[in-house]
């Protein structure tokens, strides 16, 4: 198995590219303070945000902004706004590495991923909360009472749809049309550098995740990294179309070579050894898979490509299917 190398600490160009422009947006009509999440009050106006838990008033320019999930996060984080709250995401790290540490430096963790600390919450006064109903539907009556509450209907597959809900919520469309277009030109920069839609489309990858405690996923099209290699046009083995739901066909170590592709991405969650890793990888089913026997096996990292949901981490996954892929 290749092993990781450490990228995801580090921003990809049209990442970095992509925060300072942001950031020169942010400070455009006042210094970055003035616009962050952790400044002052904001303004008395108001606008309403269509939500999955019907149309909610939030201020134009919230300033004290609590998010609870990751790819809320990621959606702040893109549009140059630092929460002064959000729920701890890994055991490892309060927030996921592959964040800038000088954007999340300062935040207060409110306590874990759907199952937040509403004390905690109140407690930093906040005037926007960002979550979605698969964490925080059952508690919104709670949330709202404290803050405009701003809910999507899940997370993952709709991550884009999504982000246009965290930006019309935080006041910031225009940051985020120069988000989607700087992906985009990233996606078209990436499929070129494959030779094109064609050969792209020619090489099968998969994308497998080991999971302490649960079988092991191959990846389907109807989730976050799904569309990251539709939007790449990256070609998809068959299996993939059996995945539940559109999600992910989950298989047991005796069942690997299901997973069988021309390329295969793999990222681990949770402990190793509980996952099944060693088990797997050492097995004559996974030396037969073609990816293993071509040298083209990549570990990545969990909290990046299966994690994140967001265009902070999109593009810096994009960069490394470029490197991976057309190296």
């Amino acid at each position: 198995m290749t092993t990781p190398r450490p990228r995801h600490g580090t921003l990809t160009l049209v990442t970095l590219t992509l925060t300072l422009g942001l950031t020169a947006a942010c400070t455009s009509s006042g210094s970055e303070k003035d616009n962050s999440a952790s400044a002052g009050t904001g303004s008395g106006s108001t606008h309403t945000v269509q939500t999955a838990m019907g149309d909610v008033k939030v201020k134009d320019h919230p300033r004290r902004v609590v998010v609870l999930d990751t790819a809320e996060l990621d959606s702040a984080i893109t549009l140059g706004i630092k929460p002064v709250g959000a729920t701890r995401a890994g055991a490892a790290s309060a927030f996921l590495s592959y964040l800038p540490r000088n954007r999340t430096t300062g935040i207060t963790e409110v306590g874990e991923i759907a199952s937040p600390s509403l004390e905690k919450i109140a407690a930093l006064k906040p005037d926007l909360i960002l979550s979605n109903k698969v964490r925080d539907g059952g508690r919104y009556q709670q949330l709202s009472a404290i803050a405009p509450t701003v809910l999507t209907e899940t997370t993952g597959y709709p991550w884009k749809q999504n982000f246009l809900v965290h930006a019309d919520a935080l006041g910031r469309k225009k940051q985020a049309r120069a988000a989607v277009a700087t992906y985009e030109e990233h996606v078209a920069a990436v499929t070129k550098s494959l030779g094109g839609k064609k050969k792209a489309a020619a090489v099968d990858v998969n994308v497998v995740r080991f999971v302490e405690g649960a079988d092991i996923r191959i990846y389907g099209k109807q989730n976050y990294i799904g569309t990251i290699l539709a939007d790449v046009g990256i070609g998809r083995p068959a299996i993939t179309d059996k995945a539940k739901d559109g999600f992910s066909y989950d298989v047991s170590p005796e069942q690997i070579d299901k997973a069988d592709a021309d390329v295969i991405f793999t990222s681990t969650y949770g402990s190793p050894g509980k996952a099944k890793v060693t088990e797997t990888t050492t097995s004559g089913l996974w030396r037969n898979l073609k990816a293993v026997r071509d040298g083209k096996v990549f570990q990545v990292d969990d909290e990046l490509w299966i994690q994140g949901i967001g265009y902070t981490a999109a593009n810096q996954i994009l960069g490394e299917l470029r490197s991976d892929l057309a190296g």
